[in-house]
């Protein structure tokens, strides 16, 4: 029977950051990060805001003080394609358990893991339907409420038939989802008899209870992706499609005539460049580029995450970010903007930028520019609504040269003075 609770009032969006304005924590310093423009600075947060930035050394700490000396301070990534009942199956002997507890404790550990990569914000979608009913989503969002303080994880309910006899039930759970909390309107009409029919109830839901739109689709029908875009343009909050690959796979002019019309709809598209989500063995890409140029909003995310689809997702906005720079073609700032800007606004977040009065949600990454970060970003300190939430830490060691070796020149080390062993990157 579909669970008809009423909705709990803090499960339906993401967490405000304003809610954490009157955390009366100390101000943090972060001390001679270095930003994308060049600059070192000293960056103070107070609350979940960033209250000043300066240059290095120029801060006052009221509060504790963190040296991010040898680091890029970027704003933090967002995962907005994540699958959190269905995370973390692909190692067990059997079926994976799809008891509530155990989705409950996958999702969680999913996010925490994406966490430690840098993503503050998480989109999962999430099954809803068939034996189920709404057990997979009512565990997904009590990860969201285990989760809150540490990152903002967000439900999208995702039915498998919305149109004729069989989707009457689909839809009325639907309705129940958006009730129970989810956060957005999702599904694939690619897996309905009525691909237009399973759209349009997908937008009328959407539009009765004010809430965005997510839906999964391959992108390889051209007429489909003309009438979902004639069907959703205009609509707010907003639309979102992904992972789009099969355009990859139409003819030029095809595509980029799709292109066009994705972009007069205002519509975003996720692409997944770490391997998709479907299990497919055409694991292919959205056409990034030409998307871009006609200009689509295009965000990335991670997708399968260790799963059947994906046994060995990774879950890395910026392993997604270095696959659309070194596969795709775009330059290092646009690659990572499509996992940290595109995809905060694709989650309906406010923008984050390293200057004073933007919300304190902030990546540092050892590195001094971002093409190196991107290619080798193992030390990580995330930053979430003000305060350090986690931490990854890299050491590389290297043995000495053989002493029969012919002399040379000196190897280079990454010595500390106390250690002679230099951190990781």
């Amino acid at each position: 029977m579909p669970d008809s609770r009423p909705r709990r009032p803090d499960d339906s969006a993401p967490d405000s950051a304003e809610a954490a304005t009157t955390d009366p924590a100390p101000a943090l310093v972060l001390s001679g990060a270095r930003l994308t423009d060049g600059r070192a600075v000293d960056v103070r947060l107070s609350g979940s805001r960033i209250e000043a930035v300066g240059t290095a050394g120029s801060l006052a700490a009221r509060g504790p003080r963190i040296d991010l000396r040898g680091y890029l301070l970027l704003p933090a990534p967002a995962e907005p394609h994540a699958h959190g009942d269905t995370a973390l199956t692909a190692d067990g002997s059997g079926p994976a358990s799809d008891h509530p507890e155990d989705i409950q404790r996958r999702a969680t550990e999913a996010a925490l893991l994406q966490l430690g990569h840098g993503a503050t914000a998480l989109r999962a979608h999430v099954r809803i339907g068939d034996v189920q009913g709404l057990a997979a989503l009512e565990a997904v969002l009590q990860a969201r409420r285990a989760l809150r303080g540490l990152a903002d994880l967000t439900a999208v309910a995702v039915p498998r038939l919305l149109t004729g006899i069989a989707g009457a039930d689909g839809l009325a759970l639907l309705r129940d989802a958006v009730k129970m909390g989810a956060a957005v309107v999702g599904g694939c009409p690619d897996l309905d008899p009525d691909p237009t029919g399973y759209t349009a109830a997908v937008l009328e839901v959407a539009a009765e209870h004010g809430r965005p739109v997510d839906l999964h689709t391959d992108g390889d029908d051209p007429a489909r992706l003309a009438r979902l875009a004639a069907m959703a343009g205009g609509l707010r909050p907003g639309v979102t499609l992904g992972p789009c690959a099969g355009l990859a796979h139409l003819p030029l002019e095809t595509a980029s005539r799709a292109a066009d019309q994705l972009a007069a709809a205002g519509i975003t598209v996720v692409c997944l460049p770490q391997g998709g989500c479907t299990g497919s063995e055409r694991r292919t890409t959205a056409p990034v580029r030409l998307l871009r140029s006609a200009g689509v909003r295009v965000a990335a995310g991670s997708g399968a995450l260790r799963d059947t689809a994906n046994p060995v997702g990774r879950g890395d906005p910026l392993e997604a970010a270095y696959l659309l720079a070194s596969q795709h073609g775009l330059r290092p700032e646009h690659a990572y903007a499509a996992v940290s800007t595109t995809a905060r606004a694709a989650l309906g977040l406010p923008d984050v930028r390293v200057e004073a009065g933007f919300p304190a949600e902030l990546l540092a990454v050892r590195g001094e520019q971002l093409s190196a970060a991107l290619s080798l970003a193992y030390s990580r300190i995330v930053i979430h609504r003000g305060r350090i939430v986690a931490r990854t830490s890299a050491v590389r060691e290297y043995c000495d040269s053989d002493p029969d070796a012919t002399a040379g020149p000196d190897l280079p080390r990454q010595g500390r003075p106390d250690s002679g062993v230099g951190p990781g990157s």
